[in-house]
């Protein structure tokens, strides 16, 4: 499984950005799916995660604000973000966990996302 993250970027307090997450492979349906983030120097924490039935769960931090959905014809997970705050300033990851034991061993490379004040 190789995974494409995008959708980055810059924006200011209260705004919104949708990440994407595309995947290679034929059995993507089959994974539960992450996104995580991490800032320099702290370790790289879940935000979100989306089994492949569906069922989803969320960091305490952005529940109610963060949305994870997957399209499993495009083999693409996304995590829409509402309401962004400055402390959600990070370096977002997705990654697949294939054995859907919450164990994540394929990752994306990193897109930087920055909340300004």
């Amino acid at each position: 499984v190789q995974l494409q993250a995008s959708g980055g970027g810059l924006v200011q307090a209260g705004g919104s950005l949708r990440l994407s997450c595309a995947a290679s492979g034929r059995t993507f349906s089959a994974y539960r799916m992450g996104w995580f983030r991490q800032v320099p120097e702290k370790q790289r924490d879940l935000v979100a995660s989306i089994s492949s039935g569906g069922s989803t769960n969320y960091a305490a931090s952005v529940k109610g604000r963060f949305t994870i959905s997957r399209d499993n014809i495009k083999s693409t997970v996304y995590l829409q973000m509402n309401n962004l705050k400055p402390e959600d300033t990070a370096v977002y990851f997705c990654a697949a966990d294939r054995t859907n034991t919450y164990s994540f061993d394929w990752w994306g490379q990193g897109t930087q996302v920055t909340v300004s004040s």
